[in-house]
């Protein structure tokens, strides 16, 4: 009698874990915090801006565009057409004083930087490192002339800044995506995928996260019937997102001290900023106080 030797299952591959280095917090925000932020956020008037500027052309065979959705900034202000902060070279005149975390934000970002510091280490921290500057992006849909346009999602980028960044979300949930570029031709690899919910906290550092990958909003849902302040002509906004990051003090420097040329090109900001902003309007002062003063 022959017996059959029993069949050999091949192994089953167990999914990879992403390396270490990403958080993922959902309802960090409390019920009070939140209607604390969204009542600030209906004082704001946020910027819509270009992406070039009369000393800061298009390049050669561009035209200006308008960036996909407005924006505010705190701690500082990285105008578009200044070219954002970019280290190690593309530090200077870059970060443009801004005004200082509401109160809520303040505090979130204290307990934000906690946890950060029990999560990274060596060189995943930065010394001095704290959370100074936020960007506010304020995601929806634009109007163009009959036609609303989507422009919730984001492409592929990384957030240049030293040490963890971390993210506050409000609204309709977003699906994230941390994706390490491949050949011509080939798809981008997906090394990890998040949904972002409502008062959810996102928090990513280390080499991995910061420089050897880029992230990108994917999706942004609509079902949740979100409306966020403040209004904005031709905008609704369905989803508002606070990007906390680090900039060096050294590197932030105040609209009066910047060349003569580059204070030309942001003052139409400024004086924007100025008509709801009580700290811009001081900085226009003191341009025209330092404008006096000099021979």
């Amino acid at each position: 009698m022959s017996t059959r030797a029993p069949l050999r299952r091949p192994p089953t591959a167990r999914p990879q874990r992403p390396p270490p280095g990403h958080v993922y917090l959902p309802g960090y925000v409390s019920d009070d915090e939140r209607a604390a932020i969204v009542a600030w956020l209906g004082t704001l008037r946020p910027l819509w801006e270009e992406r070039y500027s009369l000393h800061r052309p298009p390049p050669p065979g561009q035209s200006q565009r308008r960036l996909l959705r407005p924006v505010y900034w705190l701690g500082n202000w990285q105008f578009a057409c200044l070219d954002y902060y970019r280290p190690p070279r593309g530090v200077d005149d870059r970060c443009v004083r801004a005004e200082p975390f509401p109160p809520v934000l303040g505090a979130l970002a204290r307990r934000i930087e906690g946890l950060a510091r029990a999560t990274y280490r060596g060189d995943d921290m930065p010394r001095r490192w704290h959370l100074n500057t936020c960007l506010v992006n304020f995601y929806g849909k634009r109007r163009e002339g009959e036609r609303w346009i989507d422009t919730a999602r984001v492409g592929e980028h990384r957030d240049f800044e030293p040490g963890p960044v971390a993210s506050i979300s409000l609204g309709e949930r977003a699906l994230i995506q941390f994706v390490t570029s491949q050949r011509p031709g080939q798809r981008d690899r997906v090394v990890l995928a998040q949904w972002l919910e409502d008062a959810s906290l996102q928090l990513f550092g280390g080499a991995f996260y910061k420089d050897r990958t880029f992230h990108r909003v994917q999706r942004v849902d609509t079902r949740g019937g979100f409306d966020f302040p403040p209004a904005i002509d031709g905008f609704a906004t369905r989803r508002v997102n606070f990007t906390f990051r680090y900039v060096p003090e050294a590197h932030v420097i105040p609209f009066a001290d910047l060349a003569p040329e580059l204070r030309e090109d942001i003052r139409p900001y400024v004086r924007e900023l100025a008509r709801a902003s009580a700290f811009f309007r001081r900085e226009l002062a003191r341009e025209a106080a330092a404008g006096e003063a000099r021979p």
